[in-house]
Order: C-alpha cells, then sequence, then structure tokens
C-alpha cells in the first residue's frame, strides 16, 4: 500500500484580479522530505506557501496536508494543527524573554504543563538558546531571533513545517545554524518546504527541488535526479598531473570522448589543473584515468565535479520577472 504523501495539490490555482500568481499546480511531496522551492521575484513561490499555510484561499483546486482536505471558506483546525510555518516578516515581541515568547505560543496550541515545559525545553536546546532563554528578545542577535522563529513555528511538533526565505539577511554562521536545524527536524521524521533565493544553502539541505516560473511548476524531482540528468550528455573532469601538462593534453586528444580541454593555471609554483569536457559515464571516465596511467602520465588528481544547482536553475531557461 501507497504511504499517503503529506502534501498534495491538485490543479491549484489563486488569481488576484487579472494576475495569476499560481496556475493549476500539481505537486506531491512525501514524508520526511526537505524540498526546496525556487525560481525568480513572482514566480509564486510566496503565493504557493502561504495557499499551503491556510494563510491564502486558493481560486480553484485542492490541498491534501497528510490526507487532510483543506475547505475553503473554513477554519481548518485539524489540518491547521499539522502546520508550522514561518513568514519572512513575522513579528517578535522584544520586551518578551525567549521562554515567555514561546511558552505564550505553547499555551495558544493548548499545550498543557509538563507536556508545554518539556516541548519548551526540548525546542530552545534544539536552536541553541539555553544560555539566552531568560533574556529579553530585544537582546538578540538577527540570527538568534530567527532560530527563536523557527522554535515558535514547531513548539506544537508539526509534521509539515513551511519555511520561506528563512536564511534571508543573515550571516554564513547563521545559515549554518539555520541549516543544522533543518537537517536534525528532517531527521526526526518532519517533512518541510523551504523556499530561498540562496540556492547552495538548498543543495546542502534539500532531498527535492521544484521550479517555478510565473505561476507554474516546471520542474519537480529528486536532487540528485536533477544532478545526474544534467551529467548525463557531459561531465567535467578536473585533472592534475605532476609531469608534463602538454604530455597530459596529448594523451586526453587520443580519446573519442573528451570534447574539450583547459588549462586552468599554468604558474610553475603549484601544479596546474586541466579541465575536461567528457561524453562519457563513470565506466568511461575510470577507463580514461586507466589509459592515463599506462601511458605513462604521473597523475596526482582525477576527480568529477557535479553541476550547481546554480547553473542547473540558470540552464532551465526561466523568465526574468523582477
Amino acid at each position: 500500500m501507497t504511504a499517503t504523501p503529506t502534501v498534495r495539490t491538485h490543479r491549484l490555482t489563486k488569481q488576484f484580479d487579472n494576475h495569476v500568481a499560481v496556475n493549476h499546480l500539481d505537486l506531491e511531496i512525501d514524508r520526511g522530505e526537505v524540498y526546496g522551492l525556487i525560481g525568480p521575484n513572482g514566480a509564486g513561490k510566496t503565493t504557493l506557501i502561504r495557499m499551503l499555510a491556510a494563510a491564502e484561499e486558493p481560486t480553484t483546486g485542492e490541498i491534501y496536508i497528510n490526507g487532510m482536505r483543506f475547505l475553503r471558506g473554513q477554519n481548518n483546525p485539524e489540518l491547521k494543527r499539522q502546520l508550522g510555518y514561518l513568514p519572512d516578516d513575522f513579528p517578535l515581541y522584544d520586551d518578551l524573554t525567549v521562554w515567555d515568547y514561546l511558552d505564550y505560543f505553547a499555551r495558544l496550541y493548548f499545550l498543557r504543563d509538563p507536556l508545554r515545559s518539556q516541548r519548551l525545553h526540548e525546542v530552545i536546546e534544539l536552536v541553541e538558546l539555553q544560555q539566552k532563554r531568560n533574556e529579553a528578545i530585544a537582546t538578540l542577535s538577527r540570527g538568534m531571533k530567527q532560530r527563536l522563529s523557527l522554535a515558535r513555528s514547531i513548539i506544537h511538533n508539526p509534521t509539515l513545517l513551511l519555511l520561506d526565505e528563512p536564511v534571508s539577511g543573515l550571516d554564513p554562521l547563521a545559515r549554518v545554524q539555520v541549516r543544522n536545524i533543518i537537517k536534525s527536524l528532517q531527521q526526526q521524521g518532519m517533512t518541510i518546504i523551504i523556499s530561498s533565493h540562496i540556492l547552495s544553502d538548498l543543495a546542502e539541505i534539500c532531498t527535492s527541488i521544484g521550479i517555478m516560473e510565473l505561476g507554474n511548476l516546471v520542474e519537480s524531482s529528486r536532487l540528485q535526479d536533477l544532478y545526474d540528468r544534467s551529467s548525463q550528455d557531459q561531465q567535467q573532469l578536473l585533472i592534475s598531473t605532476l609531469g608534463k601538462v602538454t604530455d597530459l593534453q596529448v594523451a586526453l586528444r587520443q580519446s573519442d570522448l573528451v570534447k574539450e580541454v583547459e588549462v586552468l593555471s599554468d604558474n610553475s609554483t603549484f601544479t596546474p589543473t586541466t579541465r575536461v569536457q567528457f561524453a562519457g559515464n563513470l565506466e568511461d571516465s575510470a577507463a580514461l584515468l586507466k589509459s592515463l596511467i599506462e601511458a605513462g602520465i604521473p597523475i596526482s588528481d582525477f576527480h568529477r565535479t557535479q553541476e550547481t544547482l546554480e547553473n542547473i536553475f540558470l540552464k532551465s531557461g526561466y523568465k526574468q520577472t523582477s
């Protein structure tokens, strides 16, 4: 029997006057996935997340969260209890302490002691704010405030967490901390949908990616499948030799699968790297390495590079709307 997906939409549409923000979108996300939404400004990412969070009603179409259907014009309390939502502009109450702020939202979700106190300790430890639990929110750094907002969104232990640009404006260390929290939540079985313009961060944490363009979901697949498809026709090899670069180049051009050879650096103080555009698969690259060694080329480094998520996105041919 097939497991019920955490998220399923059918022909989901949102129209504002004459503008279609999300257009007949079909989406399915399994339990435990970290699903990254990417696309230019105006692609419909935030509108989609708001509809999934029950903060925006669809114009037409259907939403199912853990098999429960979102009913337009109704409060949907059972469905909302399954959700955690962190928009990019949720306010904090600067005069409250970290503990009181989280306790306030825990009470809104009807958590009772001793479960409430236990849950507060758990999320404060998860977001690494133990030393700040009695400090006023006004004294926290931007990164700490964002981790506190994340703690607030999971205080009721939702099954689906929706994050809209959660690392926007954060420094590199704060971004790493947020990424680590997301990884921990996934390990606990939580399903997470995250939108971000920092694609390197998504590549670190996502299991699947959806690319949106003008309200349409133009790509939705496992991240590894995207990488595999991007390297089907041609892969890139980086090769270094302790010998003469010219000898390496001559040996490489003996292979019909080598399409382009480029020396990236040629400084006498270090070993130059040669970049090779190669039209073969993994077995072919292994055979190429074997042939170089048999030709007497002293190879010091030989590895295949993976296409970055940024390059995959830029090659997808989206229409810029911002």
